[in-house]
């Protein structure tokens, strides 16, 4: 769907990391003369936006940028949702988006008390220099020419399908501690610590590259056509698993979906 970005208004609720990225990203596409009101809160990152952008002003305060908004993005906290989406008062012909982490629609529907369109969506820090993919539930146009601007869009049908992508959204701090344990060991080894971390950036960048360079290609597929058999990187990975790596990885995974929270007759 090709929306007319300048028949609309962007609003978010919620200024914090993702919405900041969201905001940078959007800067750098066709939406970047769309109006965009941006909550009080946080008063720096807001400031921030809006001296960056001009198409960027501060709210009064979420039901400003609400009564100023067509498409309403909501972005804050799981723990506060409950109570700043209940203060609000929507419009039927809102748009709303999501970005509460593990927050049921029906639940947020239910808050809202208007029949609107909602829909979820789980944008990563990259989507600022449009990088990455973001996940969105259920299939959705609007949504889908946003995040589709900023990066990839990945629509999904079911709810189930949408926990899984953000369980694997979790797995960014464990990179980067794959990359600095490998750095730390390294410096161990006697290289300096700027060498080896220099290295690994490109190593794992082109590694990156490779991937979506070949978007038909499993990555099972990939893992052979990077480790030579019998060589270092089949050793590698081998000692991996033997030593439980995978083990614990496919642990981890399954304790973020058990937090947030299983589908009915689908156990964790």
């Amino acid at each position: 769907m090709e929306i007319d970005a300048k028949r609309m208004t962007l609003g978010f609720v919620g200024t914090g990391t993702i919405t900041e990225a969201v905001v940078t990203g959007l800067g750098k596409t066709r939406f970047r003369d769309t109006p965009i009101v941006v909550s009080p809160r946080s008063e720096s990152v807001a400031a921030r936006l809006a001296e960056a952008n001009q198409n960027v002003s501060i709210a009064l305060g979420n039901q400003d940028v609400l009564d100023r908004s067509d498409l309403v993005f909501v972005a804050v906290r799981p723990q506060i949702a409950e109570e700043v989406v209940r203060a609000l008062r929507f419009r039927p012909s809102h748009h709303v988006i999501s970005f509460v982490a593990a927050m049921p629609l029906d639940r947020l529907l239910a808050w809202i008390d208007q029949p609107l369109r909602l829909s979820q969506a789980i944008p990563l820090p990259f989507v600022a220099d449009l990088q990455g993919a973001t996940a969105i539930h259920p299939p959705d146009e609007v949504s889908n020419a946003v995040f589709s601007a900023l990066g990839t869009a990945v629509q999904v049908e079911s709810k189930r399908e949408f926990d899984l992508l953000a369980v694997v959204s979790s797995m960014m701090g464990a990179y980067f501690g794959i990359l600095d344990a490998t750095s730390t060991w390294l410096e161990s080894q006697g290289l300096p610590r700027a060498a080896g971390d220099a290295y690994l950036r490109q190593l794992f960048s082109g590694l990156a590259h490779a991937a979506r360079s070949k978007p038909a290609a499993s990555f099972d597929e990939l893992v052979g056509e990077h480790s030579t058999k019998g060589g270092l990187n089949e050793q590698v990975l081998e000692d991996f698993r033997s030593f439980g790596g995978m083990a614990a990885l496919q642990q981890a995974l399954g304790r973020v979906l058990a937090r947030i929270g299983p589908v009915e007759g689908k156990p964790c």
